[in-house]
């Protein structure tokens, strides 16, 4: 049984390097072989130049193909894998594409797992467990009033002006400014065009109290049923969103104002011009440390007052171990794999795991990869 570790950029190598440090059998796939040794080339020397034509020469059944390459290579991952009786992990959201391959992944008796990462990933673990912990107390009832939040950002752990730094290229940031999101406010499906028209605050329930801006992410709606909701529930708040650190709605108004007016081929143009330049004024320098905060909360109400209320928060920044944001990404990502390997995970297409024992096992390993960790129960 080997993994086929495809694609050795900034967010992969860590989870890479636990799996070879822990003696499992990894080739390695890269476009540039090159980088791909820079890497990890003191622990292995299995490392092949990537191509869907090489790969497929070299898979056998239950083997395990795993892809860290840009979005567009996953679907055909995917079906490569169920071509050859391999499964498939991924950190990326799961799209129509590969949700259809859900049968064929059944038939041919293995696991397409995605969503492994952390916002899609370790974010749906403490969702999992929130809910799990909310049915089994004595406060559950059907008839509660039930807010859900969920806020994630990658943010400098030392604020700069701009008050946001990159990783890697900005313009995968700059395109999901003109992504519009779906939630839940007041009851009632919250539609929204651009993130700024919905910036809020929000205090972290951290050691230190801290607030910071947050706004609506994507489509939230469809997770109400992934975190297994009861469908009585009477849902006042749900959305899954992005934190930023305080102040960076005033320093990226200019970015908004121009945003908006982008279009068509000229439109994509001007944003690379952006992308490049963000990139030469507000990249990491090297060594210096990246932060992750990830909040997740839980709240029921019955007629008005809190019964039941906990929150999962994270807080996580670079050091010696690299980078907040490689490891929290790349980790889970190996641990999906380990329990795909293990037939942990049935046949069929798959998000982050729901049962207990896995999550509270994932869970206590990302306990390790951050510098804080912990469930506030703001009834205690």
């Amino acid at each position: 049984m080997t993994i086929h570790w495809c694609g050795t950029g900034l967010s992969a190598i860590p989870g890479l390097r636990r799996l070879l440090e822990a003696g499992h059998d990894v080739a390695v796939w890269n476009r540039t072989t090159d980088k791909a040794r820079e890497a990890v080339g003191d622990l292995t020397t299995n490392i092949h130049a990537f191509s869907i034509a090489n790969l497929g020469q070299m898979l056998s059944p239950k083997d395990i193909i795993v892809s860290m390459l840009p979005g567009d290579w996953h679907v055909a991952l995917a079906e490569l894998a169920i071509e050859h009786g391999a499964h498939f992990v991924s950190s990326s959201y799961i799209a129509p594409e590969m949700r259809a391959l859900d049968q064929k992944a059944k038939d041919a008796g293995v696991c397409l797992i995605n969503e492994v990462g952390l916002d899609p990933g370790i974010d749906h673990l403490m969702a999992h467990a929130l809910v799990a912990d909310y049915k089994a107390s004595d406060a559950y009832d059907a008839g509660n009033e039930i807010s859900f939040i969920s806020y994630c950002g990658g943010i400098p752990k030392t604020p700069n002006p701009f008050r946001y730094k990159f990783s890697w290229s900005p313009l995968g940031v700059l395109k999901a400014l003109r992504s519009p999101s779906k939630s839940i406010r007041d009851f009632k499906e919250l539609d929204v065009a651009r993130p700024w028209d919905a910036i809020s605050s929000y205090e972290a329930p951290l050691p230190a109290p801290e607030s910071f801006e947050v706004y609506p992410n994507r489509d939230s709606i469809p997770f109400i049923a992934q975190y297994e909701f009861g469908k009585d529930w009477k849902v006042k708040e749900f959305v899954r969103g992005t934190l930023r650190l305080n102040g960076w709605a005033d320093a990226w108004a200019g970015v908004f104002k121009e945003v908006e007016t982008l279009s068509g081929p000229e439109g994509d143009a001007r944003l690379k011009e952006m992308s490049d330049q963000f990139w030469a004024e507000n990249a990491y320098d090297e060594g210096e440390p990246d932060r992750v905060v990830l909040c997740v909360g839980l709240k029921a109400e019955k007629d008005g007052t809190e019964v039941w209320h906990k929150t999962y928060v994270m807080d996580a920044w670079g050091d010696a171990r690299g980078t907040a944001m490689a490891r929290l990404v790349s980790y889970p990502v190996s641990f999906a794999i380990e329990a795909a390997m293990n037939g942990k995970i049935a046949a069929g297409v798959h998000a982050a795991p729901s049962d207990p024992v896995l999550v509270a096992k994932w869970m206590e390993e990302i306990g390790k990869l951050a510098q804080h960790l912990e469930v506030v129960d703001s009834k205690s």
